[in-house]
């Protein structure tokens, strides 16, 4: 695929927010699909001490230019001060797979 396939991973504090974000960003047509898996347990570091939090974590299809349009929303729709959003390209995938992902998206 031409076009930079890639995944996103975002945590959210909520089953309801992680559904509320997914939901958003397949309507505006960003992500062809995303998997909610959770509760997951986070430790993480966070205004200078180890913390720790029960979270969802949002794995989503989508490609590399629509990656910018994708943080815009989820910092907009997110409750966290800094949300996690970060990418991982796509090295390879079925074909048929690959071509539904694009033409799912904008």
């Amino acid at each position: 695929m031409e076009k930079n396939p890639i995944v996103v991973f975002v945590t959210a504090s909520s089953k309801e927010e992680a559904e509320r974000i997914a939901k958003v960003l397949l309507e505006d047509k960003l992500i062809a699909c995303a998997n909610i898996i959770g509760p997951v347990h986070s430790m993480f570091w966070w205004l200078d001490s180890i913390d720790n939090a029960q979270e969802y974590l949002i794995i989503m299809k989508t490609r590399k230019d629509l990656f910018e349009r994708i943080c815009e929303k989820v910092k907009a729709l997110h409750s966290y001060q800094i949300p996690e959003v970060i990418a991982t390209p796509i090295i390879d995938g079925l074909k048929q797979y690959m071509k539904w992902l694009d033409e799912s998206l904008k």
